[in-house]
């Protein structure tokens, strides 16, 4: 049944109603399309600078550097810093741009509280267990306005990170942010310093929880009033976008740090703030920055769900991928698993999405176990996300798959270092991943192309990427095979025509020969990538691209 996947979808796009004539075919127009995604939590990344990591900060007890644990399983962890910071990026900007990425996604650089929180649950005792942890991450905010002091170095700031990046390696950044929440704020013994606080540009306190719970916090006190009188997550400050003076703070604060060369946000907890504090938000941004580009982290597996952020009306901003995440994953790190059960997640023309091909799309990240595959699992997985629609983010150690399968204190934000970045060239799975992400990066029609599937059936899948905005013109024929051995993958005959460069394997091949018609011979675990360059004149491809289109954008025509 799976192996009619293709057949079907095709006849539904050539069968359906007419659609008008294309006048081009574009999956997107967005440029930052076209830059893959390294994502990094800076503290676990590299220590380049050991003059900042603040070993003495904190009370014996509650100190902030190394602070291990040993989960319930056995595995060991820490929760406290470990010494990444800003010179430890910069230092290997050049592994990061040589993989083939072109953006780096930091954790936040805010300022974050000086101790180990000691209210809270203790590891084990519920999914949110922030007792005995540190604000490493970033994500624990009380001074929006000011850098956490563990990232810069003497002439490293922020400012001076991002110029580098971009200047000397053509890295652009990716900037996480937080807006619905700060610090854990009550549940302590005793109030702890910043814990609860929050304050403004001038470094005035202009919001405490003082250690109170939500429902005990007094609506007449100015300093209550930055928050909700509901819990939201764990402990967490749950910051009241109702208030008018939550939207100029996070305003103000943000501007600054595009300002000092941020060139896109991810929104952290896009999903516990409601649409209209994101419209309102990313308005306010564009009108000092059109066309910013922004996606949020709305952890929801229903792409009904979390659609809604991308939708115009709700501010226009594009979301990871989770639907796709649990597809990809189950489907990689499954060796009997079929390519065709990854076509759902993609909604290539039913205009779920505002526009799919502006996703950010993954396998894992900081919240969850790293992907739990072996070698040819992620080799498999970068080979579909490089050619697939969207754009792909690969979180820092995935290329070598570092603590495969291990959870979030339990090895995935284990540090990294300079030893695993200095070995990690000589990796299958690195090796393979920059093969693939430098054929991304030199390929329109894998960044910004629409995608038009021809065969998903057990360990074989092709489709094509098809651009053609006025200025570029090129059809990518991709191939992929996750089996252990070399496998003919057939191609439709009417899409192979004519000669075809190889852009994996070198040289030219012409399609439309008796001998190509049995299909092209993919390696085991990998990929095949041919372009076509020139008008596509196929009237019955024409058809069906037109159709895919259309789906561009039917989303807010669905909603009229």
């Amino acid at each position: 049944m799976k192996q009619l996947l293709s057949i079907i979808a095709i006849a539904a796009l050539v069968g359906c109603a007419a659609v008008p004539e294309a006048t081009h075919y574009v999956g997107t127009q967005s440029p930052h399309a076209a830059r893959s995604i390294y994502f990094v939590v800076t503290d676990r990344f590299v220590d380049g600078d050991p003059t900042n990591n603040q070993i003495d900060q904190g009370p014996p007890e509650l100190k902030t550097f190394d602070r291990p644990l040993t989960n319930a399983d056995g595995q060991t962890g820490n929760i406290g810093y470990l010494g990444g910071d800003f010179r430890g990026l910069l230092n290997n900007a050049d592994y990061i741009r040589d993989m083939g990425f072109g953006a780096i996604w930091l954790t936040p650089i805010v300022n974050n509280p000086d101790e180990a929180f000691s209210g809270g649950h203790r590891l084990g005792e519920g999914f949110f267990a922030d007792n005995g942890k540190t604000g490493y991450h970033g994500y624990w905010g009380v001074n929006f306005f000011e850098l956490d002091e563990h990232l810069p170095s003497p002439g490293l700031d922020f400012a001076a990170l991002t110029a580098a990046l971009n200047t000397d390696f053509g890295l652009t950044t990716v900037l996480d942010i937080v807006c619905n929440h700060g610090s854990p704020s009550y549940s302590m013994p005793v109030d702890q310093p910043l814990y609860g606080e929050l304050y403004d540009g001038e470094g005035i306190l202009i919001a405490d929880h003082q250690n109170l719970a939500p429902a005990d916090l007094d609506p007449a006190n100015p300093l209550h009033q930055f928050f909700h009188r509901e819990p939201d997550l764990a402990e967490l400050s749950n910051n009241n976008e109702s208030n008018p003076v939550v939207l100029d703070y996070f305003v103000a604060a943000y501007l600054q740090w595009i300002d000092a060369g941020a060139s896109a946000f991810r929104i952290d907890t896009i999903r516990h703030m409601p649409h209209g504090f994101w419209k309102a938000f990313s308005d306010r941004i564009r009108a000092e920055h059109p066309g910013f580009f922004m996606f949020g982290e709305s952890f929801n597996y229903d792409a009904e769900v979390i659609a809604e952020h991308t939708y115009l009306e709700n501010g226009g901003i594009s979301v990871l991928d989770f639907p796709g995440q649990r597809a990809i994953t189950e489907t990689f790190a499954n060796p009997g698993s079929d390519f065709a059960d990854l076509a759902d997640y993609l909604h290539l023309a039913d205009g779920v999405y505002e526009n799919p091909y502006d996703l950010m799309t993954f396998y894992d990240n900081h919240d969850m176990p790293r992907m739990a595959a072996d070698e040819s699992g992620f080799i498999d997985a970068h080979n579909w996300l490089f050619t697939s629609r969207g754009t792909p983010v690969i979180y820092y150690g995935s290329e070598i798959g570092f603590r495969a399968g291990r959870g979030e204190h339990g090895g995935n934000r284990d540090y990294f270092g300079q030893a695993n970045v200095d070995g990690a060239p000589s990796h299958a799975i690195h090796r393979s991943l920059a093969k693939i992400a430098h054929v991304r990066a030199t390929t329109p029609a894998l960044q910004r192309g629409l995608q038009l599937n021809l065969r998903f059936a057990g360990d074989q899948a092709s489709f094509l990427r098809v651009l053609d905005d006025g200025d570029v013109t090129q059809v990518a024929l991709v191939v992929l095979n996750k089996s252990d051995t070399p496998t003919d993958v057939p191609v439709p005959k009417r899409v192979a025509s004519g000669v075809w460069r190889d852009i994996t394997a070198g040289g030219a091949i012409d399609l439309s020969t008796s001998a190509a018609s049995a299909g092209l011979t993919v390696p085991a675990h990998g990929v095949r990538v041919l372009i076509h360059e020139g008008p596509i004149t196929d009237p019955t491809l024409r058809r069906r691209l037109n159709r895919l289109q259309f789906g561009v954008g039917a989303a807010q025509r669905n909603r009229q």
